[in-house]
């Protein structure tokens, strides 16, 4: 008899248990409208060299986006971007600050997509980190969500910090997703 009972309260809970998720709405993911892989890659120099004094320097920065999938826009297979930015104080010290970034990337396709979002800076094992995360603000996209992860060599960048190297440039891959928010 206490068999049937644990049995029969067994079978009760699993029958709550199951409407609960049976009827629990599913949480709203959005769409990958694209991805692009390694060897997307950015390479940044500078001009001068850095070093861990602060100083005027020129940063020319040029990315390219390829191998591109994007389910909403099947043509489209790579992208790039590029710039000369000139600074009145910059050192190698600023490569390991979080800051607040814009820029936009011309696809292939003749479209383009102006992102705007922050960096958050990670070093560990010779390796430093960059993951860009924000929206699309403009263009192709607009409204979705955007993470980019750049992975580099950091040894370079920390001996600089310790005053025993400059910096003449650094290069990375990417990783690019950008998802609708729908």
């Amino acid at each position: 008899m206490r068999s049937r009972t644990a049995l029969a309260s067994l079978l009760t809970a699993a029958t709550i248990v199951f409407s609960v998720v049976a009827t629990a709405t599913p949480a709203t993911a959005g769409v990958l409208d694209v991805t692009c892989l390694p060897p997307s890659s950015q390479n940044t120099t500078y001009t001068p060299p850095l070093t861990n004094t602060a100083g005027p320097v020129t940063v020319s920065t040029s990315t390219q986006y390829g191998p591109c999938t994007s389910t909403s826009v099947p043509g489209l297979t790579t992208g790039s971007r590029s710039g000369n930015f000139n600074y009145s104080s910059f050192s190698c010290m600023n490569l390991l600050q979080s800051a607040a970034v814009t820029y936009t990337i011309a696809w292939n396709t003749g479209q383009q997509s102006t992102i705007s979002g922050s960096t958050t800076v990670n070093t560990a094992g010779g390796v430093i980190t960059v993951i860009v995360t924000g929206n699309v603000t403009a263009g192709l996209f607009a409204g979705d969500s955007v993470v980019q992860t750049a992975t580099g060599a950091s040894t370079d960048i920390t001996l600089c910090t310790l005053g025993l190297r400059s910096v003449s440039s650094t290069n990375s891959l990417l990783t690019l997703e950008i998802t609708s928010v729908s």
